[in-house]
């Protein structure tokens, strides 16, 4: 059974992303029962002095993920927002297709953690997060 307690599809989501996402070119392109995931392209501006992705950018992808699929799952009049990310960088990355894929692992009233995984274009993990968020009302 689907997670997912909002209908979406991924031109809309895709068109709503502002700022630094829509800057670093993040797009959603896959989602299934309990996952959803997001691809970028890494270049020569997501670099770290020494050539290789900047652990921040990985750290960006990760959390817009997260936060997409958290607020997938929130019930209406509620919102997710970050609360803690933890990352273990594996892998170097220096240029390619990236994906991020977030697969929950608690869903409750108040909070809710995402496992993510970051790979390479070569399908090999070069990241791991962990990402909370707390379930906040909101007004309308």
């Amino acid at each position: 059974m689907p997670i997912w307690k909002r209908e979406f599809q991924f031109d809309q989501i895709n068109s709503y992303l502002g700022g630094c996402a829509k800057g670093m070119g993040i797009r959603f392109v896959e989602a299934g029962d309990d996952y959803l995931t997001a691809t970028m392209e890494v270049g020569v501006d997501h670099h770290q002095p020494m050539g290789i992705l900047h652990g921040g950018i990985s750290c960006v992808l990760a959390e817009t993920v997260g936060s997409v699929a958290a607020n997938l799952c929130a019930e209406a009049g509620k919102a997710a927002v970050g609360m803690n990310i933890t990352a273990s960088h594996i892998r170097k990355v220096q240029s390619g297709l990236i994906t991020a894929t977030a697969k929950p692992r608690h869903i409750g009233r108040t909070s809710q953690v995402w496992d993510i995984q970051l790979s390479r274009d070569d399908s090999k993990l070069f990241c791991s997060v962990q990402f909370t968020v707390s379930v906040i009302s909101i007004s309308k």
